[in-house]
């Protein structure tokens, strides 16, 4: 499909800026978009690193269209990736028409949380917002945050039955499924790390890129490292791996944007606010978070 070239790379999962009453901050999230364009990469905008589970519907279209009109002005012409996915498949469908209609690339779909569907339940949901665009769409399957794993068997009946499902975003943990859904899958399916830290073992196999939180405070280099990986670099991909290692982990030693707020605050990217029931980390893992930051020279 048209573009999709372009997730063959990095794909930052924005985080979102708010300001003292804590919304969002339009001014400040145009910087941080123009930031991420520079720098190489494609843009997801209201993602689960975006805070997408405490924003409005209205806040979800306000955040696309601000995204979708800072594209349009770069002559790099970047992939604009929207967030549109529910536990309701009325508002995936709604979230998912919205981006249509504004001009977003494609649609990342996360599996609904809480419900817990079974397989062919999933099925259902997915092709039902298949079959409502004709944007190309990344399933994304994070079983830790919604309680039900993608199995690669609907991966796999997903990916050859539905034109526009074009993707998936792997974010299980789980090298062994990962495997099965690049054997089963098309080869021209795209495979996508949804772990900045497993990203070199996927694409070792065969994935094409990342859609990564790491990227937030250090894009260039996160597509240096993928970059390495697609032109068959092994050895420099191997070393980037063992030095940004420690990076990747500790941006998820709380729950995810926290730590990688806190990184960009103190690397004077943006504020660390976020929206409860999520909350800046503890002091000690501030800590940990800083001696990272400082023994990659980045603070």
């Amino acid at each position: 499909m048209p573009g999709i070239e372009k997730l063959k790379n990095v794909i930052t999962a924005m985080i979102t800026p708010f300001n003292d009453e804590l919304v969002l901050d339009e001014e400040k999230y145009r910087e941080f978009i123009r930031f991420q364009i520079e720098n190489g990469c494609q843009i997801l905008t209201m993602g689960t690193t975006g805070e997408s589970a405490t924003m409005s519907h209205e806040e979800h279209h306000i955040a696309m269209d601000i995204a979708l009109d800072e594209a349009k002005k770069s002559d790099k012409n970047p992939f604009v990736l929207a967030g549109t996915g529910s536990n309701s498949t009325k508002e995936a469908i709604s979230l998912s028409q919205y981006a249509e209609k504004g001009g977003a690339d494609g649609c990342l779909v996360v599996v609904p949380y809480y419900n817990k569907p079974v397989q062919h339940s999933l099925i259902d949901h997915f092709s039902a917002i298949a079959d409502s665009v004709s944007l190309p769409i990344i399933l994304y399957n994070v079983p830790s945050r919604t309680g039900r794993n993608l199995e690669p068997e609907t991966v796999s009946k997903l990916a050859n039955t539905k034109d526009n499902i074009v993707g998936i975003k792997c974010a299980s943990g789980n090298i062994d499924q990962i495997t099965k859904i690049i054997k089963t899958t098309p080869d021209d399916f795209l495979v996508l790390s949804g772990d900045d830290s497993m990203t070199y073992h996927i694409m070792a196999l065969g994935g094409k890129g990342v859609i990564s939180v790491a990227s937030n405070i250090i894009p260039l280099k996160i597509v240096e490292f993928t970059s390495s990986m697609l032109n068959n670099d092994w050895g420099k991909a191997r070393n980037m791996q063992l030095k940004l290692y420690d990076l990747f982990k500790v941006l998820f030693i709380e729950t995810n944007p926290g730590p990688v707020k806190f990184a960009a605050e103190i690397m004077g990217l943006m504020n660390k606010r976020m929206r409860m029931p999520l909350t800046p980390p503890l002091e000690a893992n501030q800590k940990k978070i800083k001696d990272v930051l400082q023994n990659l020279n980045l603070i």
